[in-house]
């Protein structure tokens, strides 16, 4: 290639994202708690959605998203005009760092904080800033310490991911406070439906005009293969990001599974009542063989386990019992493995498991 025809600058730095292993090479009954998603699946609501919407895979999908943003303004009372929606979370979170950073500008994400996060700064150019945590929780006096007046984004995931631990809204009200004027606050909700009676920052983005929420189709309505998300903010950042938005990037099929998805609820409180007792039973079992995890809120744990060395032994200890998990060291957690919470046999699998694996069968 021509040493003249160069990639913009920060595009190089960005390393492959690398998803949750899905298959064991000569394991056939594998259980996949790698990466996250609801062992439950969809809604029935969701799956008839999905059969119906194979009469119209030769139209154009409606390019405003309106019934769909209505369904959701409806479920948490919003204002339709001030939702988009995107191909995941992950779309919006992008369009925020394409509309307000660029080269020159930092970007701020915490010390564990999921790992997209710098890799959307150095998709626009913009630095990344890496904060530290406390404990594995984030710290707002460190995230405002870090400020300058070339921060132009500060992405928080609350629940976080790989990590499970949240703030309190007094701490996130505290943070969109304090920071600087030229900045915007993304709190990432992809995990707030397992937090009952948590608003994800409504009332945050209703109050300011400094802060956006996103949230996911991808883990409580258990439609991760189909790539759904959305964002509330102020009108005037959602009219930016719409003029940067793919005009047909929601195919029909997707737009109706989601409006279907969240219409039933049912299936949100189920999954959300059957994750709330099985994440406290296996982190009670796991901290019976001597593997603590702090309080998740999320629908995952991570586990700690006494060294790098240990909870890569145990990592393959469980794949050799067809149980995948999520090693974090790209993390900056060598020692920790996410563990998703599964359905009952699952849960009591990796307990199993993990109790055989301190036991000594190795």
């Amino acid at each position: 290639m021509s040493e003249q025809i160069k990639p913009q600058p920060g595009i190089l730095e960005i390393e492959l994202y690398k998803s949750g292993a899905s298959k064991i090479e000569g394991v056939t009954d594998v259980v996949k708690l790698s990466s996250n998603e609801n062992p439950y699946g969809a809604g029935e609501a969701a799956r008839d959605a999905y059969m119906r919407a194979g009469h119209d895979l030769h139209r154009y999908p409606n390019t405003d998203h309106a019934s769909l943003r209505g369904a959701i303004g409806d479920q948490y009372g919003l204002n339709p005009g001030q939702i988009i929606c995107g191909v995941g979370s992950d779309e919006i979170l992008t369009l925020l760092a394409q509309a307000y950073a660029g080269p020159g500008d930092e970007v701020i994400y915490t010390e564990h904080g999921f790992s997209m996060y710098p890799i959307f700064a150095n998709m626009v150019g913009a630095t990344p800033v890496k904060v530290p945590e406390r404990d594995r929780v984030v710290d707002v006096d460190a995230i405002l310490a870090a400020c300058t007046d070339r921060t132009r984004l500060v992405y928080l995931a609350n629940p976080a991911n790989p990590t499970g631990t949240m703030i309190g809204g007094n701490a996130v009200a505290r943070l969109a406070a304090g920071l600087p004027e030229q900045c915007l606050l993304v709190l990432d909700g992809a995990y707030a439906e397992y937090v009952e009676g948590y608003d994800g920052g409504v009332r945050l983005v209703d109050g300011r005009s400094n802060v956006v929420m996103t949230r996911t189709f991808s883990k409580i309505y258990g439609l991760g293969g189909l790539r759904i998300g959305w964002g509330y903010g102020p009108q005037e950042i959602i009219d930016v990001l719409n003029r940067l938005r793919q005009p047909f990037n929601l195919s029909n099929t997707q737009l109706a599974v989601a409006e279907a998805a969240v219409r039933d609820q049912a299936h949100v409180e189920k999954s959300r009542d059957n994750n709330t007792r099985l994440r406290a039973w296996m982190a009670e079992a796991l901290a019976e063989h001597g593997v603590p995890s702090d309080t998740s809120c999320a629908n995952f744990i991570l586990a700690r386990f006494a060294s790098a060395e240990e909870a890569e032994g145990a990592d393959a200890y469980l794949r050799s019992q067809g149980l995948l998990v999520r090693q974090t060291g790209g993390y900056g957690l060598p020692q920790c493995l996410r563990i998703t919470v599964g359905d009952e046999s699952s849960c009591r699998r990796v307990a199993h498991a993990i109790g055989q694996f301190k036991g000594g069968a190795r």
